[in-house]
């Protein structure tokens, strides 16, 4: 059997102001073309497949019509798709009844039955080869939030244990539905310990890092666990078949030099045989002038040397300008626009750096609006504490601060 592991397509996403539609509408028609080209029979999303969770209808039209057309060019192909952090678990599962025409399934969110069990059937997926028998199982955890996991006594963390205990859950589940020849993989969005992180575009799933998750939460019995959250394609704890496959397009500049890629995974019978990763090629090209924070002159003089072939406006490359200031410069953006007056690039971003000391940094507010739309709860309180009383929260108060934000980040299930 052969899957394709995909995830983090942020549909929606807009890039400094920028829509960024053509490039979804480019990763998707390649993606079509692979499943076609690579005879798959199951894509696995590993959730985020939205940037926020309420998503214009544009960016859900083009979700809904890449599933019709998956279904169109590769008819005996399975679905599983699960929510992320970003998504809202009950929009993402409201169509279900309808995809699972599609041989789509959708797992948004964890459910209860009358005595508070949670319903575990849901989690577990048949998986199809192209003769239409099941040829895996596929544990589909969605993000999950602290009132999602059961609830354990434990001398750890209870959100960590009860994660832990709900694969495990699933997983015997599905032991006892394995058949000889079936293989067992897992489809989930967390952040696991160890993980690369990009931290100007992944929203963190908790806060600070307490929810990163050990890799030894994956059973051997788990041939291929699909991962989502972390946009740097990469392996956990050394484990090949433990992977993020990454984000199919850059979400921030800091993400100028990850390879993008979707994932083949090739099972024989129970077994793994291979991993394949797939690169997806970035339809709009990142640049920073210069390369390194220089002064206003220099960066002026790189802008104004900048030799681009014409593009259409959607193709244009998005440009960040790397300046270093020695004091306020009103000007600033009006003289960085000047310098690339009639070249086909957008200017996404100026980044300003300053001679500063760590409290200035510590301090200093956001700088354009998705700086603001990237800060997080404890970023704000840490600004605030350090503007306050000139240093960090202690830990044991930036931890309470934690928790109670924990207590208040349950969507309930619709």
């Amino acid at each position: 059997m052969r899957l394709l592991h995909t995830s983090d397509w942020h549909l929606g996403q807009t890039f400094h102001e920028f829509d960024r539609t053509h490039e979804h509408q480019g990763f998707l028609d390649g993606l079509l073309d692979t499943l076609e080209a690579e005879h798959i029979d199951a894509l696995l999303i590993a959730g985020d497949v939205f940037d926020n969770p309420n998503p214009s209808a544009a960016a859900q039209k083009q979700f809904y019509r890449f599933l019709t057309a998956a279904k169109r060019r590769v008819p005996d192909l399975d679905l599983v798709i699960i929510a992320g952090n970003h998504d809202s678990p009950g929009r993402l599962e409201a169509p279900g009844p309808l995809l699972a025409a599609f041989d789509a399934t959708v797992v948004g969110y964890i459910t209860r039955d009358a005595q508070e069990t949670i319903e575990l059937d849901r989690l577990v997926v048949p998986l199809h080869n192209r003769e239409g028998d099941i040829a895996a199982w596929c544990l589909a955890i969605p993000f999950l939030r602290p009132g999602d996991v059961p609830r354990v006594e434990t001398e750890g963390d209870p959100y960590l244990d009860g994660i832990g205990l709900l694969y495990r859950q699933a997983l015997d589940l599905a032991l006892r539905r394995q058949e000889r020849g079936q293989a067992i993989v897992a489809l989930g969005h967390c952040h696991m310990s160890g993980g690369q992180t990009s931290e100007e575009s992944e929203r963190r799933i908790v806060i600070g890092g307490i929810e990163a998750l050990a890799v030894d939460i994956f059973d051997p019995a788990i041939a291929y666990a699909a991962l989502g959250h972390l946009h740097r394609a990469q392996k956990v704890g050394g484990q090949e078949r433990v992977r993020y496959c990454g984000s199919p397009l850059p979400m921030s500049f800091t993400e100028i030099h990850y390879p993008h890629q979707v994932v083949r995974v090739d099972l024989d019978g129970g077994a793994l045989r291979d991993i394949t990763p797939i690169p997806v090629p970035r339809p709009v090209a990142l640049l920073r002038v210069p390369e390194q924070p220089a002064p206003l002159d220099e960066v002026l003089d790189a802008l104004a040397a900048l030799a681009l072939p014409d593009a259409p406006l959607e193709a244009q490359p998005y440009l960040q300008a790397r300046v270093r200031l020695t004091g306020p410069e009103p000007g600033l953006r009006a003289r960085v626009e000047a310098a690339l007056d009639g070249k086909p690039a957008r200017l996404a971003k100026i980044e300003t750096t300053y001679g500063s000391n760590a409290a200035d940094d510590a301090t200093r507010g956001p700088q354009s609006l998705d700086d603001l739309g990237r800060l997080q709860p404890d970023d704000i309180f840490t600004k605030l504490h350090w503007r306050k009383y000139g240093e960090a929260p202690a830990g044991d108060l930036l931890a309470a601060f934690r928790e109670l934000l924990l207590a208040n980040d349950e969507e309930p299930a619709p």
